[in-house]
């Protein structure tokens, strides 16, 4: 006979444990292939629509190119890009929510219609002045672009200036940015101001973004999606946020962002504010979260079955230690696969309640009564609720989960403060 059998208890439970790791690991490398699998899909959506849409513009352009002769070296020529921002531009429009799906995957996309006023208040900087003495400039046509970062979205465009429609034709004529379109224009007369209206149908997915690139930028978007997330170098300066939609403004001057100057020098990574459709809930996340707290799920589950041992000297063997521990595991995996059908908050309710069923009818059998099966299984209901309450509430999940397992601990400790644990390990070795 063993003379120490509660240790070899002990040790044979770590190896259930480290099985149960196991099977925690693989649930949740299948969620990871199916996060993988939905940007995949989110990917071939982008590839067969537009993916998420950068806009830039309009401003104005002229193709130069400077000559001039040094001291015995020569004509020399240097050929730029001159670009004019405008003194404001107002953009404005509505944001259509248009979901897409791949199978089991859904996209988030949108339409749009945008309009866009850019005024010019200031136009004698039109032609640059040489850089290098004794240089002359001459430049091309006055070109107004507007870009995109994906000009399959462009559905439709309309450009007019004074109310009367320009030709517009594809390409920027800009090589710093060479994705969106453009209209040669006839350069006002001296002192006179020039207004431009862009009306622009656009389609993207799930991401806008807008670069400031007036000395004041003024952008409204609205939408029926009830969940923006507000992103870029620039928040709303208001917003109104429901389960009808969103209705943001951003107010940004050339002050408070460095996009003019940056346009202007023809700069890449520029200023930016963005709005991204989002969904609140995303399946695979959750899991994924939920999964990261079942090791903690399992030995509390664990400790639990382990006190009734000693307080009612009810022995449980390893198997069925490993049985419970499997019924928690595969919770997971239900959740994960409930939740690419149903909202998730059902699927939770389904998996939970499937899996608090099945281990209250089994601990009656396993604790011997069906009152301690009852206590058990409600146990494992409130571990689900609060394993609810830890998912939805992000910010405070280490707060939560810190309070819960203090509170396990001092529970364990008052109902063991009498137990002699020397006598108990002599019984168990006789």
């Amino acid at each position: 006979m063993n003379k120490h059998p509660l240790l070899l208890k002990l040790v044979i439970l770590a190896v259930v444990t480290l099985l149960l790791v196991v099977v925690l690991g693989e649930i949740r490398g299948l969620a990871h292939e199916r996060q993988a699998r939905q940007t995949e899909a989110e990917q071939n959506v982008e590839q067969s629509l537009a993916g998420a849409q950068t806009l830039l513009g309009p401003i104005l352009v002229r193709q130069c190119t400077e000559t001039w002769a040094p001291y015995k070296d020569g004509v020399q020529t240097r050929t730029f890009s001159h670009r004019l921002t405008p003194a404001q531009l107002q953009l404005s429009g509505e944001l259509v929510p248009e979901p897409r799906h791949r199978g089991l995957f859904k996209i988030n996309t949108y339409a749009g219609k945008l309009t866009t006023l850019a005024r010019w208040d200031d136009l004698s900087g039109l032609t640059p002045k040489p850089d290098n003495v004794g240089g002359h400039v001459e430049c091309g046509d006055l070109v107004a672009m507007f870009s995109a970062r994906d000009v399959r979205g462009l559905r439709k465009v309309e450009l007019t200036r004074d109310g009367r429609p320009l030709t517009v034709r594809p390409g920027t004529t800009d090589p710093a940015y060479t994705a969106g379109l453009h209209a040669v224009i006839q350069p006002p007369q001296a002192g006179e101001r020039l207004d431009l209206k862009l009306v622009v149908d656009l389609a993207g997915t799930q991401s806008l973004a807008v670069v400031p690139t007036a000395s004041d930028t003024t952008v409204t978007l609205e939408s029926a999606w009830p969940h923006p997330s507000f992103g870029g170098r620039f928040l709303p300066t208001r917003s109104d946020v429901s389960d009808d939609g969103f209705k943001a403004r951003w107010q940004v001057t050339e002050l408070a962002s460095g996009a003019v100057a940056d346009v202007v020098a023809g700069k890449g990574n520029l200023d930016s504010l963005a709005v991204d459709l989002i969904d609140p809930v995303n399946p695979y996340v959750m899991s994924d979260r939920a999964i990261k707290y079942g090791l903690m799920f399992i030995a509390l589950t664990f400790v639990t079955v382990g006190l009734t041992e000693l307080l009612t000297g009810r022995r449980v063997h390893p198997v069925q230690y490993l049985l419970v521990g499997l019924a928690l595991s595969l919770f997971f995996l239900l959740l994960l696969s409930l939740s690419e059908h149903l909202p998730f908050l059902v699927a939770y309710l389904i998996a939970a309640g499937a899996a608090a069923a099945v281990l209250t009818q089994y601990a009656a059998a396993m604790l011997g009564g069906w009152l301690r099966g009852a206590a058990f299984g409600g146990g494992i209901a409130l571990l689900y609720g609060a394993l609810y309450v830890l998912l939805s509430r992000e910010q405070a999940a280490l707060a939560i989960g810190a309070i819960l397992l203090f509170t396990v601990l001092a529970t364990v400790m008052t109902l063991t403060r009498k137990l002699d644990w020397y006598r108990l390990s002599a019984a168990t070795a006789e």
